[in-house]
């Protein structure tokens, strides 16, 4: 296709747009990727340091280049998007927020891939405007509430929020031992740069904190209405998921009318960027199936 030659970066791709809601006004960033009839909306997690960009450099491009606009936002509090503290629930907030993005850029119907927190948040928006979700791909979150296995809070919330307490390399590299199944392949350097990432927004760290003070549950339980969800809904896991339990994949398919799940083994909670060929091309298929 005509996007197939091109290729994108970072920079050439950051858009900002004002969007206000509950009387706040805020700057939320996105990247902004190739065209065509069908957009395709990427939501980060709630890891330090996240943003759009961060979370799926590694699945922008194919979808580009068969033919998808895509979106990544950065969540308010995240990334170049302006800092918030949030005392109700952050799933609604973000959707609220990214209906303001969505509606700022006249797009009315999306898919949605959501990553953790941005599980929560996709399906979030769905409950709240069914009519201008296409199809869902949620990969480590997307209800809150308890793991009938794991003892909660998980092992890598507790490292998740002992970096943004103390952000070091030391606590950054215990973080990331246990996000992926083989953190082998993350370097030193890249270590290094997602700590300066961390380091340079302060607020963040501090707004997040002042949050979960706030509010210690962020992230609503919506297994109750899951059944409400009409769109059609890949759901993908790491079956060494150490943040959010495997068990939570099989409520969301059990609860959403149509769903499916794949479970990808020697995998932890970034199956994004961990197995991001074979992801891919089953989001790929997915969309176009």
């Amino acid at each position: 296709m005509s996007n197939s030659a091109i290729k994108f970066d970072e920079a050439s791709t950051s858009k900002f747009v004002r969007t206000e809601h509950g009387g706040q006004e805020l700057n939320i960033h996105y990247n902004d990727v190739g065209s065509g009839a069908e957009t395709v909306v990427m939501l980060h997690g709630s890891g330090p340091g996240a943003t759009g960009w961060a979370n799926f450099h590694r699945n922008i491009e194919p979808l580009a280049q068969a033919g998808y606009r895509v979106i990544l936002m950065d969540c308010p509090g995240w990334g170049k998007s302006d800092s918030i503290v949030n005392t109700g629930s952050r799933s609604e907030l973000n959707a609220a927020f990214l209906k303001a993005l969505l509606d700022a850029l006249a797009l009315e119907r999306v898919h949605i891939v959501g990553n953790s927190m941005g599980g929560h948040s996709a399906v979030a928006f769905a409950l709240a405007h069914p009519e201008r979700v296409g199809k869902l791909i949620l990969m480590g979150g997307g209800t809150g509430g308890p793991s009938l296995y794991a003892p909660m809070p998980t092992e890598g919330i507790k490292q998740l929020n002992a970096v943004y307490r103390e952000p070091s390399i030391e606590n950054l590299k215990r973080l990331m031992n246990v996000f992926v199944y083989d953190a082998s392949a993350i370097t030193d350097a890249l270590m290094e740069q997602r700590l300066a990432n961390i380091l340079a927004r302060r607020d963040h760290l501090e707004n997040f904190l002042a949050s979960l003070a706030a509010n210690p549950k962020q992230f609503t339980d919506y297994g109750p209405r899951l059944g409400e969800i009409k769109a059609k809904t890949l759901v993908i896991w790491g079956r060494d998921d150490r943040f959010v339990a495997m068990d939570t994949g099989l409520k969301l398919i059990a609860g959403i009318p149509d769903a499916q799940l794949h479970v990808f083994n020697r995998c932890g909670h970034w199956v994004q960027w961990e197995h991001a060929d074979a992801f891919n091309r089953m989001v790929l298929d997915f969309l176009v199936h």
